[in-house]
């Protein structure tokens, strides 16, 4: 197996990691960044953004992404493509695998891994995607301004996010699998106190129904009756909850009964030293791109900080 040692390793490759790149290099730290499996993240799905500071025209997600490349690149991050497959931050310095052939013995590691929205696993979702389905209505309600939604999920996302679209759209479709929903009774009273939204009790998403424009409809099927209807919608949201993809750390790091790393409060700093989480990998609530690129900035000053306090032990020794 290969081997090489660096001060700043960086594992994932959207808004986060590219800004903590970013950070980092300028700081002369000589960041690696692995990109994983998606390079550019979850907004390399996403045609156009529309609400990242500084882009008064809007972006296309995928160049958004080429462009923080560019930048974290032009500062001296080298950036691989490469998969982390496994980790020990057992000791220090820090081992990570990356491919299952190379380890990087590294004195800081960020994770900027991300998040994934779960999606329901029927073809049409795919078919669809970013053609009327979304799994962000923050991030697409507005291109759907005057137009009839539906939404599917019962958590307190899934009200959240039929809540927010029913003040942008004429009507929203709230599409439930159950005869209750799981979210909180301050929302769901919310819900049932919107107008403009249509709870659908015991109904699952039988298809995404849609043409070369984009979605037109979507037909329902109820769980008791098994009866079918179809409703004309031109944006269909899943709202099922995001699993962020952290897996490969959970016998080191803290996390949360969804596998969301555990910082400390107004840190980027995990349970173990030298290891910091950024980006929707830690991120439940905001889940945005520019709050990613936030927490990618304080991740590099972190481990600068930290670089910087064991030098200094180092040099006391």
């Amino acid at each position: 197996m290969n081997t090489e040692s660096v001060k700043v390793l960086i594992i994932g490759s959207g808004p986060a990691g590219y800004t903590a790149a970013i950070y980092a290099a300028r700081a002369g730290l000589k960041p690696i960044l692995y990109t994983g499996g998606q390079p550019g993240g979850q907004l390399t799905t996403t045609n156009d953004v529309e609400n990242f500071p500084g882009y008064p025209e809007g972006i296309n997600g995928p160049q958004m992404m080429m462009d923080l490349q560019k930048q974290a690149e032009r500062f001296g991050t080298v950036i691989n493509y490469g998969m982390v497959t496994s980790v020990d931050f057992s000791g220090y310095p820090h081992k990570v695998v990356v491919d299952e052939n190379t380890e990087i013995i590294a004195e800081t590691v960020i994770i900027a891994t991300g998040a994934t929205a779960k999606y329901l696993g029927i073809p049409s979702e795919e078919k669809f995607n970013n053609k009327g389905v979304s799994a962000c209505a923050v991030c697409d309600g507005y291109f759907y301004r005057g137009k009839e939604v539906a939404v599917v999920g019962a958590g307190d996302s899934a009200a959240e996010e039929a809540t927010y679209l029913s003040k942008l759209c004429t009507k929203v479709h709230l599409i439930v699998r159950r005869d209750e929903m799981r979210a909180s009774k301050i929302m769901q009273q919310r819900v049932i106190n919107t107008p403009n939204i249509e709870v659908h009790w015991n109904t699952e998403t039988d298809e995404i129904l849609g043409d070369d424009s984009g979605v037109t409809g979507v037909r329902l099927k109820n769980n008791k009756t098994g009866e079918s209807k179809e409703i004309s919608v031109q944006g269909f949201f899943l709202a099922i909850g995001h699993k962020p993809n952290t897996d490969i750390f959970k016998d080191f790091l803290d996390m949360d009964e969804t596998g969301y790393i555990k910082v400390i409060p107004g840190s980027s700093k995990t349970n173990i030293e030298g290891v910091f989480a950024v980006g929707d990998a830690a991120d439940k609530v905001y889940r945005q791109a520019i709050t990613a690129a936030g927490t990618g900035c304080m991740g590099a000053l972190d481990a600068e900080k930290f670089l910087a306090a064991k030098e200094m032990e180092t040099a006391h020794a």
